[in-house]
């Protein structure tokens, strides 16, 4: 985890956690090497290179499924991909020191398994070390950062090598081996976990948006360190939660029409297409005519929570999409009020205009204030995924 140069405690906790993950990597390279044949008379240099080949083509082959499938969300969660980086990296160092116990053919895939879990850990590292390191870098200097930032991980990373150079002398047991692994691999992990909780992150992704809207309900506006310290590293992806901490609900953002389509009509089981009225889609619309999203939800579950369904326009900004996250999280609050309360005698198009005026309001409101205290707006953090984009023309 690569910090800014202003806070030394977080320069201490960065060289903590490269210096024990280079002595634990020596270890888990003398594990290697035991599974691979060394000192094995038997074993062949032909087999070790068919290994390697293995175990590279697996991590590549995963390289390319994860970026295809996680690409879009590395940036927005930059700071829970990061700390999942190294937990997928000490995790292969575990694998790694187990493979010697297992018989040769099922060490291949340990080893292979160890190789894809360092190839996701390159992937989310690298992609979250260029989002931290541009958040850092707040005077244009991102390449001095990141120059200094290599030279001192290059620095750590060489005495870690000269320290565990003697302490795999020293420790040769199996006891005395996992001892110590647990030990670096508990440091690396907590010096990491403070450095990311560390990072206060400009940009309002879901869970951010999520604690500024209740501050502004609230008539505070937060800084950037404020929501920091209460948000979660690990969160569940559209979750929708209360004041309280309370789950309200989920929310799909950038979700298709045909999602709607198929809670209203079911396909035609021979031709799978679906037919509506013309009045149906513009009465979900209509509500939405100078908005940049649209927005409908389903029936609230026996779970009493919410499910919310974001279809984005095409020309939706960042400041479209926080309006259509709060509108999501204010109809999934709304509706666990006695006084929005969803029944037989609601009308959900009530619901929908009551929410959102209310955003519409707190938007207009608190907009400069956000910029003020440091947030950052123009920054889209908010779609995590390949999301279709809905074009709505007028007929002449």
């Amino acid at each position: 985890m690569k910090t800014p140069r202003a806070y030394p405690d977080r320069d201490v906790q960065d060289s903590l956690q490269a210096f024990s993950s280079s002595i634990a990597g020596l270890l888990s390279s003398r594990a290697v090497l035991s599974s691979v044949g060394v000192g094995d008379s038997s074993a062949s240099p032909t087999a070790a290179l068919l290994l390697s080949i293995v175990q590279e083509s697996a991590g590549r082959v995963a390289t390319i499924v994860f970026a295809w499938r996680f690409g879009t969300s590395l940036e927005p969660e930059c700071k829970m991909y990061r700390l999942l980086a190294d937990i997928l990296n000490d995790f292969a160092f575990v694998l790694d020191c187990l493979s010697p116990a297992f018989p040769k053919s099922v060490r291949v895939l340990i080893l292979s398994f160890s190789s894809v879990l360092r190839a996701l850990c390159g992937v989310a590292a690298g992609s979250a070390k260029a989002s931290l390191s541009a958040h850092f870098a707040r005077w244009g200097n991102l390449g001095e950062l990141n120059a200094k930032d290599s030279s001192q991980e290059t620095v750590i990373s060489l005495m870690g090598m000269l320290v565990g150079s003697l302490v795999v002398q020293w420790i040769t047991s199996p006891i005395a081996t996992w001892t110590t692994l647990i030990f670096l691999l508990s440091v690396h992990l907590e010096m990491n976990r403070r450095a990311v909780r560390a990072v206060s992150v400009r940009s309002l992704n879901r869970q951010r948006a999520n604690l500024v809207y209740h501050s502004l309900r609230r008539g505070h506006v937060p800084s950037p360190e404020e929501v920091s310290s209460q948000e979660r590293i690990f969160e569940r992806p559209g979750v929708l939660r209360a004041a309280d901490d309370r789950v309200l609900g989920y929310c799909t953002f950038g979700a298709s029409l045909s999602s709607y389509f198929r809670t209203i009509s079911p396909p035609n089981s021979s031709t799978g297409s679906t037919k509506l009225p013309g009045s149906v889609l513009q009465k979900l619309l209509h509500p939405f005519g100078d908005k940049k999203y649209v927005l409908w939800y389903d029936p609230i579950s026996l779970s009493k929570q919410v499910h919310v369904h974001i279809c984005l326009k095409q020309d939706a900004s960042q400041s479209d999409q926080l309006a259509g996250w709060w509108h999501a999280l204010a109809l999934a609050e709304a509706s666990m009020r006695d006084i929005y309360a969803v029944d037989e005698k609601a009308e959900s198009s009530s619901l929908l205009d009551r929410t959102m005026d209310d955003v519409s309001g707190l938007m207009a409101r608190n907009a400069k204030a956000l910029e003020d205290a440091g947030w950052d707006l123009s920054t889209a953090a908010l779609e995590t995924g390949s999301n279709t984009r809905l074009a709505v023309r007028s007929e002449p």
